[in-house]
């Protein structure tokens, strides 16, 4: 399968990663100014554990990742084997 890339000036071919690539931007990096590089990474790790976990998601129904997976049932091919 051959990587298949956005066509340049179309990012709506990627929506996705748009939507959370301006989340990103407008909730951790505009509002702050970085010294230093391990002060992004810093702020990011916490920024992610916010939204991966604590953060209620529309497409979730409004609950955080962490609900949602508690309440979505478990399929065999969810897990690795041993």
């Amino acid at each position: 399968m051959a990587i298949q890339y956005i066509q340049p000036g179309k990012p709506n071919q990627n929506a996705f990663i748009e939507r959370f690539n301006r989340t990103f931007r407008e909730e951790l990096l505009d509002p702050n100014l970085f010294l230093r590089l391990d002060d992004v990474r810093e702020a990011a790790h916490t920024w992610m554990i916010e939204y991966n976990e604590h953060r209620p998601h529309d497409a979730l129904g409004d609950r955080t990742p962490a609900e949602f997976r508690l309440l979505t049932p478990v399929s065999s091919t969810s897990h690795l084997s041993t």
